[in-house]
């Protein structure tokens, strides 16, 4: 059997670079992808109660090029792994404490927004600029007003101080982040279409 064990959708950037996609390679990208995301999560700038990290770009960009099913898994694994004790979230914290903390809002939509990214990828949004970059900001604001929201309970912060605390200050960040991962993809596939077209290759 060569189908991917979460019958992962072939039409995503590393899907059709990739293909076939069998239960090793699957599972390979799905660890391979939680360990990025825990390195882009070392990547801090203080700011406040919530720090700015690079996670938001893994987490969607996971979602792009695995697709909508292996995204999730990758990012399940990735809060299985941080909550389990390695030194997998910002600043090398871990432990269930700090999933169910106040900025565990953002972690736990992790899985719906790289699903959310993966869903529109597989349907062409990641092949073309402008749609990649709306496919990634609707899984963005899934991670923002989720983070939004749990923060505000947990602390007891009034909810319009925990939007600015947690989404305002964040807004430029993520659409430099983005534009960045957006950029990306469009390239990917005509990298790949160059090389499926050579007859050298």
């Amino acid at each position: 059997m060569s189908t991917s064990y979460l019958n992962t959708n072939a039409d995503t950037l590393l899907g059709t670079a990739l293909a076939p996609l069998d239960w090793t390679r699957s599972i390979s990208l799905v660890f391979v992808f939680s360990l990025l995301t825990a390195l882009s999560a070392q990547i801090m700038i203080p700011a406040g109660p919530v720090p700015i990290t690079g996670q938001t770009f893994a987490v969607l960009l996971t979602g792009a090029l695995l697709g909508s099913r292996l995204g999730a898994a990758a990012m399940i694994v990735y809060l299985i792994e941080g909550a389990s004790g390695l030194p997998f979230f910002y600043g090398g914290r871990s432990g269930i404490a700090h999933l169910l903390g106040p900025t565990g809002g953002y972690l736990v939509a992790f899985p719906a927004a790289a699903f959310i990214t993966g869903a529109f990828a597989e349907h062409g949004w990641d092949k073309r600029f402008l749609t990649a970059a709306a496919a990634m900001a609707v899984g963005s604001v899934l991670i923002m007003l989720s983070g939004w929201a749990w923060f505000s309970y947990v602390t007891n912060t009034p909810a319009l101080v925990a939007f600015k605390l947690n989404v305002l200050q964040f807004i430029p960040g993520d659409i430099i982040k983005i534009l960045l991962a957006a950029a990306v993809l469009p390239s990917g596939w005509a990298l790949l279409k160059h090389r499926s077209s050579d007859p050298k290759s």
